[in-house]
């Protein structure tokens, strides 16, 4: 079983904007970073939530 690894702000945004604003694969991502796709969707689904002012 892997330890728990957390992950700063600025990291979470950084790799969402690749994705978001940059046009990178969601899977590309994943693999550079060693993270989850299912956690890393989340993260995206978070950020275009508060991109949106929360009104999604």
């Amino acid at each position: 079983m892997k330890a728990k690894r957390s992950f700063t702000p600025r990291l979470k945004d950084e790799a969402v904007s690749r994705v978001l604003d940059q046009c990178y694969k969601v899977s590309d991502v994943c693999g550079q970073l060693d993270i989850g796709e299912n956690m890393f969707r989340r993260w995206i689904k978070q950020m275009k939530f508060e991109r949106d002012g929360g009104l999604s």
